[in-house]
């Protein structure tokens, strides 16, 4: 037993190999990787659209787990087209240009599925935005 507090896993994937998505050890919340599927599954063709969606579902997990975006002290971004920097960096705007944590945005060769574009992970510290 360890003192981290995990969200349930969302898919067999993450059973299979053994990661969670998000957890918090003390004050301490990391949110691995997200890409922007809905819950039915889809994704949108827009990379502002799939980054908006890894920023909800951020929100979402940093909540669960007694945080909120205003504790985000880290982001990082990976784009599979550079092209897509200024609507990725527009997202990461609307969801936590009021927070002003450090960023970073990245181009990478490709993601796990051809029809992402955008992973995005969050660090945050636990009322440290208070």
């Amino acid at each position: 037993m360890d003192d981290r507090t995990r969200i349930p896993p969302l898919s067999p994937f993450e059973e299979a190999v053994g990661f969670t998505r998000a957890l918090r050890a003390g004050e301490r919340i990391v949110v691995s990787g997200q890409v922007g599927v809905e819950a039915d599954g889809s994704v949108a063709a827009d990379a502002g659209a799939q980054a908006d969606r890894c920023f909800a579902l951020i929100r979402e997990y940093l909540e669960q787990l007694g945080g909120a975006m205003e504790d985000v002290v880290r982001v990082r971004m990976f784009v599979t087209d550079i092209a897509d920097a200024d609507t990725v960096s527009a997202a990461f705007s609307r969801a936590l240009g009021h927070v002003r944590p450090t960023g970073t945005l990245v181009a990478i060769s490709a993601l796990y599925h051809p029809s992402w574009k955008v992973e995005i992970e969050a660090e945050a510290v636990v009322r440290s935005g208070q």
